[in-house]
């Protein structure tokens, strides 16, 4: 599942980042940010209707991301 399609407040745990090229800096900017593996992630809040940004909660840090952005985030749910 990637954390643009993930439900508003579900916990989860980010899988990966893919990069949509070779030296693809905004994911390795998503990485730097904290973005890897085994870091917990929710989705806090969305844009009106539904839309752009997407505010993201990684850990206790919160970040507004754009949609296509959080679709190079690979989540899977959070086993309690």
């Amino acid at each position: 599942m990637r954390l643009s399609n993930l439900p508003k407040g579900a916990p989860a745990v980010v899988d990966r980042v893919d990069d949509a090229h070779p030296s693809d800096a905004i994911a390795q900017r998503l990485r730097d940010l904290g973005f890897v593996d085994g870091e917990p992630v929710r989705v806090m809040a969305t844009g009106p209707m539904g839309g752009d940004p997407l505010l993201i909660q990684i850990g206790s840090t919160r970040f507004a991301l754009r949609r296509s952005e959080a679709a190079r985030v690979a989540v899977r749910p959070e086993v309690a």
